[in-house]
């Protein structure tokens, strides 16, 4: 039991130590649990997305992906476009706060709205490459050459690592989305969200220029 254990203890930890970051996909995530719009589609989409990511990067596409450059530069250049428009946005509704009313339908966003942005954050943000399908999936690998010689072998011992990722992804998003509501009295307040969506414009912004440069 101790040799299974290990390595899908070993992944959570690694998976929790990159996915819990302010990023751009957190920060849609704790935006909308905060708003309770769309929380369920939203956690869903980025969870399912971290398990296909993170799933590619366990079985070794990570050396693919590096070998594709073409590749690599549209969805540099797409995520830098993407970010920025979001930070753009961000820092308008920062310039003018609202408070946090769930009944109120006042700038709300549609279902597909919602979920569409999750993708893109998502799809369309190298960093999410980098944590996923190149750092776990290394991760994996190396766990795996060092401590998959036991009972349960090289092979099991990477998808082992993999799975406790995965599990790290899942518990992360749900907390973040559903978590979100037990601020709600503190972002009840305008200048509570002028500082959150201040903070997304900065952290999309930051995210977005680093891929226009080349980082």
């Amino acid at each position: 039991m101790l040799s299974v254990l290990a390595p899908v203890a070993a992944g959570l930890a690694a998976g929790l130590s990159l996915i819990v970051a302010i990023g751009a996909q957190n920060a849609f995530v704790l935006r909308q649990g905060l708003r309770r719009e769309h929380v369920l589609p939203v956690v869903l989409v980025c969870a399912a997305s971290d398990l296909v990511l993170i799933a590619a990067g366990t079985a070794g596409l990570g050396a693919l992906v590096t070998g594709a450059p073409v590749l690599l530069a549209v969805v540099r250049w797409g995520g830098a476009a993407f970010l920025l428009a979001l930070a753009a946005l961000a820092a308008r509704r920062a310039l003018r706060p609202g408070n946090l009313d769930p009944a109120a339908g006042a700038g709300a966003t549609s279902a597909r709205s919602a979920v569409g942005t999750s993708l893109a954050l998502t799809w369309l943000n190298p960093h999410v490459y980098l944590d996923t399908v190149l750092l776990l999936g290394s991760l994996a690998a190396g766990y795996a050459a060092a401590h998959g010689a036991g009972a349960v072998g090289t092979g099991a011992a990477r998808w082992l690592f993999g799975a406790g990722a995965m599990v790290a992804s899942v518990v992360w998003f749900t907390a973040l989305g559903y978590g979100a509501r037990l601020l709600a009295p503190v972002f009840a307040r305008p200048g509570a969200w002028r500082v959150l969506d201040g903070a997304i414009a900065v952290v999309m912004a930051t995210i977005g220029v680093s891929l226009v440069l080349g980082g």
